[in-house]
């Protein structure tokens, strides 16, 4: 029964840690998300402006995207490095981390939002469609940072591309809206939500919920 307390105990406290991480980090993350939602109201401005078309949008988004994926699992898979992480775990969590989160933020967030404004949206899986492209840069990330883990200017660089990649999804699948000008506020909100926490969740929460706590060897200064 001593033995069964303890792990109860000790099972209590590795939650209590890991919601006091969760939460300090998606905290500190708010302000620099807003900002990239601003720098998304300004790119979709421009597009308005422009008249940009859904092809041409369409084409950013799968420049985007395939970016933020490598941006991602440098991160995640850094992250992971740096806590003792080694041997298949590392490609599992940094794939995951990166190509699933990716899409959460990417595709589904703006997806469901665009529904949400009244638009007829399309959906797209770009780990799919264009399997050739987004897997072996996810490959290519994981590979770098599981020989050279760091933490530092991807993050930043994660959260502005994924606020852009979301908007592009919502410009170039999102149909049957006459102008989101006078929807602007909303899209704010979503492209907010879209990157706030998918982004930590990826960068951090999700790779530190495979370490023991303790298990920092190096930087995790984003």
């Amino acid at each position: 029964m001593k033995h069964i307390n303890e792990y109860v105990n000790a099972f209590r406290m590795r939650i209590r840690e890991k919601t006091k991480l969760i939460t300090g980090e998606l905290l500190s993350h708010a302000p620099f998300t807003a900002f990239g939602a601003i720098t998304g109201i300004v790119i979709m401005l421009l597009t308005i402006h422009l008249s940009l078309s859904q092809n041409v949008s369409e084409m950013i988004f799968y420049t985007l995207h395939p970016i933020h994926v490598v941006l991602s699992a440098l991160v995640t898979t850094g992250m992971y490095r740096l806590h003792r992480g080694k041997g298949v775990s590392v490609f599992l969590i940094g794939y995951v981390g990166s190509v699933g989160i990716a899409t959460i933020s990417d595709i589904l967030f703006p997806y469901f939002g665009g529904i949400l404004l009244g638009a007829e949206m399309e959906f797209h899986l770009g780990f799919i469609e264009k399997w050739w492209l987004v897997n072996p840069l996810a490959v290519l990330g994981i590979s770098i940072a599981y020989w050279k883990p760091t933490t530092e200017f991807p993050h930043a660089g994660h959260v502005l591309l994924s606020t852009w990649a979301s908007l592009f999804y919502l410009t170039a699948f999102g149909f049957g809206v006459a102008n989101y000008f006078f929807l602007l506020p909303f899209v704010f909100l979503i492209l907010f939500l879209s990157v706030w926490f998918p982004c930590c969740l990826s960068d951090i929460i999700f790779p530190l919920l495979f370490v023991k706590t303790g298990n920092n060897t190096g930087n995790t200064n984003r």
